[in-house]
């Protein structure tokens, strides 16, 4: 069944595992860490970004930084992006880490109606320097971000990010245990009902014979 659901899913939401990356890296206090995040053909002239979630009850992105054009780096205070449309990457470069830093951030594409990201988390331990840690990239489905965050801007703007797909498959796996309940309670009626039937054609087509044996007497 969850081939057929993921299946859906991907259909429901096109572009489903558009942008690949590493799930978590990790790096301790004053650390420069990078990342790549890859991205699909159909993605190559959008413009791309990397934020920070924030929010409760509906995700947000917040100090969102936007790349630069014709794959030149760009930096915003600790945070450098390099777009690379030939490659089809995102680089991510997060300088001078501190304990705030850690939490859960996108690679981000900038769409119009929809836009296209994957979750990264970041995890920043108490010490010295020392070299980081960074997963290799892992396919995943990715978030993407609400109606209307597409935008300009620079760091600190706002742009509202969906719910993370396993939170949106969730409505529709509960829809979709309902249904085989259902149907399996269906199908459980109609079996008995079929086997009272039966049984009740039985004891006619018994008593039928019983009624004729006593008249041939």
């Amino acid at each position: 069944m969850w081939p057929f659901i993921l299946l859906w899913g991907c259909l429901l939401f096109p572009g489903c595992g558009a942008m690949v990356g590493p799930n978590e890296i990790s790096g301790f206090e004053g650390d420069t860490v990078s990342l790549q995040c890859t991205y699909s053909e159909e993605l190559r002239t959008y413009r791309k970004y990397w934020c920070k979630e924030g929010g409760y009850l509906i995700s947000r992105c917040s100090n969102t930084v936007y790349a630069g054009e014709d794959g030149q780096e760009k930096t915003e205070g600790r945070v450098s992006l390099q777009d690379s449309p030939q490659e089809l990457t995102l680089k991510v470069t997060l300088r001078e880490l501190t304990l705030q830093d850690t939490g859960q951030y996108f690679c981000g594409v900038s769409k119009v109606g929809r836009d296209v990201s994957f979750q990264v988390s970041l995890l920043v331990s108490p010490g010295t320097s020392r070299p980081s840690t960074q997963p290799g990239p892992t396919t995943a489905g990715d978030t993407r971000l609400a109606p209307g965050s597409s935008g300009g801007g620079g760091g600190g703007s706002m742009s509202r990010v969906s719910i993370p797909m396993v939170r949106i498959l969730a409505p529709v796996l509960v829809l979709l245990s309902l249904l085989l309940v259902a149907g399996l309670v269906a199908l459980g009626s109609y079996l008995l009902c079929w086997r009272k039937e039966a049984q009740l054609a039985s004891e006619t087509q018994r008593n039928e014979k019983v009624h004729l044996s006593h008249l041939n007497q």
